[in-house]
């Protein structure tokens, strides 16, 4: 953005939001009074409507014995009762941080994630920034949920009922659209709590582009968190708004994953680390609270700001499994909060809550508009196969998939491809064997497949050296995975031993890389299987846009169905593998 359109936009948003803050009385200073205010947070909710299963369907809770206690939680018709009664009584605000919709389930997906739209309505949230996967489809879907209307192609879902869109604002003060040169959507929104007047500054993460198809963020510019909210926040300020929220798609990770650990107990923010904590200390003293999301983890910390004062930063996990509970004073002679005053807690949504009849009846709706292909057994399994809940680098669901797509493309016909890699992040839930459904323990349905892999993205077989595939090993470690490492799902015959006593591209033994038993040639030419996200260099893995000779084939999920069709029987169900491909050296 030029400094003169950036000084232009400062200036209407200025003068709008002046128009909002009412003058002080002709006497001077306002006699102090506070304000009792509660912001009641989610994120990450990624249209699970229904409680998810496996691991995705719980929380831990740390006891004061120091044991730990799994808790079933989520599922809209809990979350939904769980905030209305969180709200009774309190000048209350729900917000999110993001990836509301997108890598949803089935019941979700199907329908372009209208009806997770519309169940956000229902439950009363107020405002939301936006994630990552709020671009899978792009910004012209994204504006399409924020406004509501049909798909030119698919047309009107529930017609009775035509798809209203959001009833809360969307803000992306760090996307640009490059058409116009100004933020996507609204950049800030403030509003009257009970006479608390609070600004909300709404981002996703600037890395963005690096973690979604390229056809998403088309036509879109990230800029750096830090000077975004930094900007805005001074704006408000300008504009006689003290107290502000930072709603941002981009978080940390926690030494615990007990939902109640005590983030600060050796210090404020001594217990979280990642990409969250730098940003964190970076916003402007002015910016009082921080709800984050995006690594689906859960905390609650103080981090100091630049000038020192503890400040609030939190994370409710996902798929509507906690909520954050904030409370604190709004002094109404500062127009600000009472920062000491500020307190949160994440609250779990177990399954003790009521489920709220209205969500319940508008997940009977969109079931009834599926139809039966959501419960069709696409096969078997003989015990639970971990993906995203797996413990272990190597995800037992993660060798099913890539072997599923190695055989998807290993005739000469389909791409003669001998290995598949696939990103972990791309897995989305595990395959369970206990199921609530009439399908039966360890039958699988098209809907639970789906959930492990909604993106319908496509596979694409590749050429690439020897040498290029030790970098690809290499790059899970460095480059954009050098703090967060991503480590890829192998197919069988492909091994390697990591080791994790060294860092970077160290980590990757490369005398141990084989094929089938003989060493990985450098100088060889390979046929390798990606979904077309990381032949994009999706994720960090640059090295796949060198690929030559692409043949693009099948969506990965169809893949998926047709090995587990064809390896599977209720007589005969896949059993869990042995996940013995990457060794580990720790």
């Amino acid at each position: 953005m030029t400094i003169r359109i950036r000084r232009a936009l400062a200036l209407a948003s200025a003068a709008l939001l002046v128009t909002l803050v009412p003058a002080q009385t002709a006497s001077g200073a306002q006699p102090s009074k506070t304000i009792p205010v509660q912001l009641l947070a989610i994120n990450d909710l990624h249209g699970n409507l229904e409680a998810p299963q496996g691991s995705s369907g719980s929380v831990t809770r740390l006891n004061p014995d120091g044991t730990t206690t799994v808790i079933p939680a989520g599922g809209v018709e809990y979350l939904s009762t769980a905030l209305k009664q969180a709200r009774a009584g309190h000048n209350s605000l729900t917000v999110a941080a993001g990836d509301l919709i997108g890598a949803s389930p089935l019941l979700s997906a199907a329908f372009h994630d209208e009806p997770t739209i519309l169940a956000a309505n229902e439950m009363g949230l107020a405002v939301s920034s936006v994630g990552n996967h709020e671009f899978d489809e792009g910004k012209a879907e994204l504006l399409r949920m924020q406004f509501g209307g049909c798909r030119a192609d698919d047309g009107c879902y529930n017609p009775p009922r035509r798809f209203p869109g959001a009833s809360f604002p969307y803000l992306t003060a760090n996307v640009i659209n490059d058409d116009t040169h100004l933020p996507l959507l609204a950049p800030v929104w403030i509003k009257d709590v009970g006479g608390a007047k609070i600004g909300f500054i709404g981002m996703t993460l600037e890395d963005t582009p690096n973690i979604v198809t390229a056809s998403g963020v088309a036509g879109l510019t990230f800029k750096d968190e830090v000077q975004t909210a930094n900007f805005y926040a001074k704006l408000l300020k300008l504009a006689g708004v003290n107290a502000i929220v930072t709603l941002i798609h981009q978080g940390g990770q926690p030494a615990s994953a007990a939902y109640n650990y005590n983030c600060d107990a050796n210090g404020p923010g001594s217990g979280l680390t990642g990409d969250i904590v730098p940003i964190a200390q970076q916003l402007d003293p002015s910016i009082d609270v921080i709800v984050t999301g995006h690594t689906h983890t859960s905390y609650v910390c103080d981090i100091p700001d630049p000038a020192g004062q503890p400040r609030l930063v939190s994370s409710a996990a996902s798929f509507g499994r906690l909520f954050t509970d904030i409370e604190g004073s709004y002094d109404t002679r500062t127009r600000d909060f009472v920062r000491s005053s500020l307190t949160a807690h994440n609250v779990v949504v177990s399954h003790d809550y009521a489920k709220d009849p209205a969500m319940t009846d508008l997940i009977s709706t969109y079931k009834t508009l599926l139809g039966p292909i959501a419960n069709r057994v696409v096969g078997y399994i003989g015990a639970d196969i971990p993906g995203r809940g797996a413990t272990t680098l190597e995800e037992p669901l993660g060798d099913v998939i890539a072997d599923a797509q190695l055989e998807a493309t290993s005739a000469a016909g389909s791409g003669g491809a001998v290995m598949a890699f696939m990103n972990p992040g791309g897995i989305r839930s595990d395959l369970t064997y206990a199921q609530s459904g009439s399908e039966g323990n360890g039958a699988v349905t098209y809907s639970e497949a789906f959930t492990v892999q909604p993106f319908n993205n496509l596979l694409e077989t590749i050429t690439l050296t020897g040498a290029q595939i030790v970098t690809l090993l290499q790059q899970q470690f460095t480059g954009a995975n050098a703090t967060t490492p991503k480590v890829l799902q192998v197919s069988k015959g492909f091994a390697y031993t990591l080791d994790l006593t060294k860092t970077g591209a160290d980590r990757i033994v490369t005398s141990s890389i084989t094929l089938n038993g003989a060493p990985l040639d450098p100088e060889a030419s390979y046929r390798v299987t990606v979904n077309n996200f990381l032949a994009g260099g999706g994720d960090g893995f640059g090295v796949l846009t060198q690929g030559t000779n692409p043949l693009v084939g099948e969506v990965d999920l169809d893949a998926f169905v047709a090995f587990l069709t064809a390896h599977s029987s209720a007589g005969s169900p896949l059993p869990q593998p042995t996940a013995d491909r990457i060794t580990v050296i720790s």
